[in-house]
């Protein structure tokens, strides 16, 4: 928890971390609460009827012991890898904590990923036992073959009479409670794969500090979380970091109920009934679910909205949407920068006045950050670089699954590099430009994606967008637009020549796209970032595909 403080300089100089020598992520998530007050809320089922919606922590403790029981009796120990195939559920959160408590490490799936997605993941980190439901116990049959470390499937929705077991029925035989394993921060403790938006997916290995790490930044940008009355959520999938490391279990740390819905596939208008319905106080949304949730019309007059801090995270918003989104949600958005390998590292908290339309904000208290060149020294404001992230960060990785190189690479001199570029300004703040493999080189210029996405965004036609930049042989690249439209609009040279007159007049004459090309859909990630590998293939004469996290299409 962060202390309230006159200003963020303030902040900043009295910080200091503490890192205890031992340290595990279930008993700070759940047990301590669950000896303190057991019947205080941890989980909150949305749409419940049944009365039973609301889960305390002695419930999660109660069947994240008998579950860490279960995997033991299985032989799962220490190290072994763990993979949870589940939509955001209080099933979920148990596997999470009975994980930790063994001292296994924790594979995160998201629930929308392929078989090809699935399978990568499984075969690269050799998990040992999965919990899953239904539907991925379905998917994981054609897979078994191919898996031969996968030796234990326990499914939430019962057995299925041969190989996959029951969930409840294997938590059963086991009522005491379970002796955690005593971990130090630098324990395993998650894998998380990265998006594969730039290449095969890579298990960035975490101990059980980083959610250390993660606190001051969960604390800042949500205001000096926690609150009495704090309520969170977040429609991310848990698998994700942004999911799981963002919110929920920053969430359980300060004994914040965590709502959680039954949304396989984004629907703004829903969401904003949910966070009146459900109370929702403190709300983290990827950037791409703010755009959408721009469209409802007059969402704070049709719903009884109560939030009080709002946060986004996993791509730039982008300075007009940062400013239409304060209208939307009545609420000034506090964004925040990270990646699956060093996460929450840099932040916006606009109650201390740190907040700027088109920043994702300034290093968070204990974190060193800043923008360096190829040479790895820090450039001066106004001059663009690579955001790097100071060694020995409590939220860095500790490796690359089984990959020293990819390691090794990550790294240069006292700095973690992101691969992400940006520029600071006089004032501290950092702006995001976009990845070293998305930035358009045209005609001199340095052209980001995600701002001419953003002001594509602002056109009354576009629904999603995605720019790369197509090889041209007199200024290098030229911006290429892909565009998926909203409904009733029909794509055709005089809306293309709309749209790319749109951007030029509100950009500038080197940003504007020169092509625009109407698609039926725009790939996301899990985590709701654009997939523009497969555009970019397109544009240059590649194959094309998008990779095994090609899961999403646009909402």
């Amino acid at each position: 928890m962060l202390p309230r403080a006159e200003s963020y300089e303030a902040l900043v100089e009295a910080f200091r971390w503490e890192i205890p020598d031992r340290f595990n992520i279930a008993v700070a998530c759940c047990d301590r609460w669950a000896a303190a007050v057991p019947d205080r809320v941890a989980l909150i089922r949305y749409g419940d009827r049944s009365g039973q919606g609301a889960v305390t922590f002695a419930d999660l403790k109660r069947d994240s012991d008998r579950l860490a029981h279960a995997l033991r009796h299985r032989g799962v120990a220490k190290g072994d890898r763990l993979a949870l195939l589940l939509p955001q559920s209080t099933e979920a959160a148990v596997g999470h904590l009975a994980a930790y408590k063994l001292g296994a490490i924790v594979v995160p799936l998201a629930a929308l990923f392929g078989p090809d997605a699935l399978a990568f993941r499984l075969r690269d980190s050799g998990a040992r036992a999965i919990v899953t439901d239904a539907a991925g116990a379905g998917r994981l049959a054609a897979l078994r073959d191919d898996l031969p470390d996968l030796e234990t499937v326990l499914c939430v929705d019962g057995p299925d009479g041969g190989a996959v077991e029951g969930y409840r029925q294997a938590l059963e035989p086991f009522v005491d409670p379970f002796p955690v394993i005593g971990s130090g921060p630098d324990d395993p403790a998650m894998m998380i794969y990265t998006s594969g938006t730039t290449g095969p997916p890579k298990g960035a290995l975490h101990g059980h500090r980083v959610l250390l790490g993660h606190l001051p930044g969960f604390s800042l940008t949500h205001e000096f979380a926690p609150e009495p009355d704090d309520r969170a959520w977040t429609p991310s999938d848990w698998a994700w970091a942004g999911g799981l490391l963002n919110a929920l279990l920053p969430a359980l740390y300060f004994g914040t109920p965590v709502v959680f819905g039954p949304f396989r596939r984004f629907d703004p208008e829903a969401a904003f009934a949910m966070m009146a319905e459900a109370g929702i106080r403190n709300v983290f949304l990827p950037p791409t679910a703010i755009k959408l949730m721009e469209d409802v019309e007059r969402p704070l007059e049709r719903f009884d909205i109560r939030l009080r801090t709002v946060t986004a995270a996993g791509e730039s918003l982008g300075r007009s949407a940062f400013e239409r989104a304060e209208a939307t949600f009545g609420r000034a958005i506090n964004e925040f920068y990270g990646q699956t390998e060093c996460n929450y590292v840099l932040g916006s908290c606009a109650a201390l006045g740190v907040s700027r339309a088109g920043a994702v904000g300034k290093p968070i208290p204990g974190h060193g950050v800043s923008v360096i060149g190829e040479d790895g020294v820090e450039r001066p404001p106004g001059e663009a670089g690579e955001i790097a992230i100071r060694r020995g960060d409590p939220s860095m990785f500790l490796e690359y699954w089984r990959q020293p190189d990819a390691t090794g690479e990550k790294f240069r001199g006292d700095w973690m590099l992101t691969g992400d570029q940006a520029v600071r300004d006089a004032d501290g703040y950092v702006h995001f430009i976009g990845r070293n493999d998305d930035v358009i080189t045209s005609a001199g210029y340095r052209i980001g994606p995600g701002e001419v996405e953003d002001c594509l965004a602002t056109h009354p036609a576009v629904r999603l967008s995605a720019v790369v930049g197509k090889p041209d042989p007199v200024r290098t690249e030229i911006v290429s637009a892909f565009v998926a439209l909203k409904p009733g609009y029909e794509p055709g040279d005089k809306l293309a020549e709309d749209i790319r007159r749109h951007v030029r007049e509100r950009l500038s004459a080197a940003e504007y796209p020169r092509e625009v090309a109407f698609v039926d859909e725009i790939p996301l990630t899990t985590s709701g970032k654009v997939i523009r590998r497969g555009f970019r293939a397109r544009v240059r004469g590649g194959s094309g595909g998008a990779g095994a996290d090609q899961v999403l299409p646009s909402p």
